[in-house]
């Protein structure tokens, strides 16, 4: 089984199989994983992004590309101390013909504040970067929302622009993996 593990944390890829559970049966899935049980708080707009992703993207391109499975999924994000999942975090797909990708990610609500989601994004960031194809991740986050830039900054993101409610960031590989 492919995972990462940082001092904190471990970031497990969830199979299309798991996915199928994460929608319909979040208790089985995380009893299936060791975990212990725990319902993540989240806001309204952030469960509509995840549900956008999981029926339009995680799953169908998990069923498509089985191999690939880790460029197309959450990674649940799982807190090492206490055995509970936190988040997820996850590339929008394998790398592109520029060896580009971008990436997404969110923490509970309730585990907010710890550096998680920087601990992760670097972890992850760091896996992907091991392959030769990786040359870019690209992020983007709302003009409003200061923590999720201060993450971006924190991990070595560089702002490329700013386009109505959002900016734009990318990390390369070239330039950040020494601070890795």
């Amino acid at each position: 089984m492919i995972f990462i593990e940082s001092d904190r944390l471990k970031l497990i890829p969830l199979k299309h199989h798991q996915l199928l559970l994460y929608d319909e049966h979040w208790n089985e899935l995380q009893r299936a994983l060791g975990l212990q049980e725990t319902v993540m708080k989240m806001s309204e707009h952030v469960k509509a992004d995840i549900a956008e992703a999981l029926h339009h993207f995680w799953l169908p391109n998990t069923q498509q590309y089985p191999d690939l499975y880790y460029w197309y999924t959450n990674w649940l994000v799982m807190l090492k101390p206490l055995n509970v999942a936190i988040g997820g975090i996850g590339f929008n797909g394998y790398p592109d013909d520029y060896g580009e990708t971008s990436i997404g990610y969110m923490i509970d609500e309730q585990h907010r504040g710890n550096d998680y989601a920087t601990e992760a994004l670097k972890a992850i960031c760091n896996w992907g970067f091991k392959f030769s194809i990786l040359k870019n991740v690209k992020a983007d986050t709302g003009v409003n929302n200061l923590a999720s830039q201060r993450v971006l900054s924190k991990v070595g993101f560089q702002k490329l622009e700013q386009r109505d409610e959002s900016i734009y960031y990318v990390l390369n590989k070239a330039l950040h993996t020494s601070s890795f």
